[in-house]
């Protein structure tokens, strides 16, 4: 009998308690499993380890203070360079910080996702990432004595991830230019869940496209979840784009803790990811009556 790993978003990251440590797959601000992030939100968990190509998952959680520590190779928003959320926690030290070269990132994934303590890389060699991080080490190579940088695993206790097309049993196929690194969040974590933008056959999953945009299989990811539109307000194409009037918004909120209240009451503080694609909607009905922007209605 084909397994049905469909299950809701709240109950997807009821897994989730203090303290843990959380991979999200996307980009910046590329196909960020949102409605994941803000499930953790409404779940009220804390002291969590963060490991993103940072984007707005990161920003919302460090705003609503529930990281402890990011480990991150970047964080942006793509059309704004810098997560300003996330400079803030920076900045200001409420966040302890892990900033890797890309590569070691990806190392450290890769690593992780084949059950290795670390893998040994050149990237960070005669930088200050080594200085900026002293939990790091160098080996020497035993077959020509070079000095490596030795990477560790970035080990994760529950790993998100969003992609377009899914079938109930959890494999999950990417449309979009960017289908980088979300099967080694799944791989690397104890327990991975998948949202989709829209659930299909298995029959279903490929068609319009070929196997190597498969990215997720169901050997990865315990659970499913469809999302449409989950993604937002990052894009995931070719179903969305960016909403870049709702993103500047958000960005706007962390010049102002009375601009983020509002935001966070508007559409954070809410009782499901139902409510918040309603006050989405709404934003969007009211822009096209006043023909200006806005996220807020």
């Amino acid at each position: 009998m084909t397994a049905d790993k469909t299950l809701s978003v709240d109950e997807a990251v009821a897994v989730v308690s203090d303290g843990m440590t959380v991979g999200i797959g996307g980009w910046g601000s590329r196909r960020k499993p949102m409605a994941f992030v803000r499930a953790i939100l409404r779940a009220g968990v804390k002291d969590l380890t963060v490991v993103s190509w940072g984007g707005p998952d990161l920003g919302l959680l460090c705003a609503a203070g529930r990281v402890r520590k990011a480990v991150y190779a970047f964080a942006t928003l793509d059309s704004i360079p810098l997560e300003p959320h996330f400079r803030k926690a920076r900045e200001t030290g409420m966040i302890e910080a892990r900033e890797w070269d890309e590569g070691m990132f990806y190392a450290g994934l890769l690593a992780a996702s084949i059950r290795l303590p670390f893998l040994p890389l050149r990237a960070g060699l005669g930088s200050d990432v080594l200085r900026l991080d002293p939990g790091l080490r160098t080996v020497e190579s035993p077959y020509t004595e070079e000095e490596l940088v030795a990477v560790p695993a970035l080990e994760l206790d529950v790993a998100y991830v969003h992609v377009n097309r899914a079938d109930a049993r959890g494999n999950g196929v990417v449309l979009g230019p960017d289908p980088y690194f979300d099967d080694l969040f799944c791989k690397a974590a104890r327990h991975a869940y998948v949202s989709a933008e829209e659930l299909v056959s298995t029959d279903g999953l490929l068609e319009g496209t070929s196997a190597r945009n498969l990215l997720v299989d169901r050997t990865m990811v315990e659970g499913v979840v469809v999302a449409p539109n989950g993604a937002h307000f990052t894009e995931c194409p070719p179903d969305h784009d960016r909403d870049e009037i709702f993103q500047k918004a958000y960005a706007g909120t962390a010049k102002d803790p009375d601009l983020w209240q509002e935001f966070s009451a508007r559409y954070l503080e809410v009782e499901s990811e139902a409510a918040y694609q309603e006050a989405v909607e709404e934003d969007t009905r009211a822009r096209a009556v006043r023909g200006g922007e806005g996220a807020g209605s």
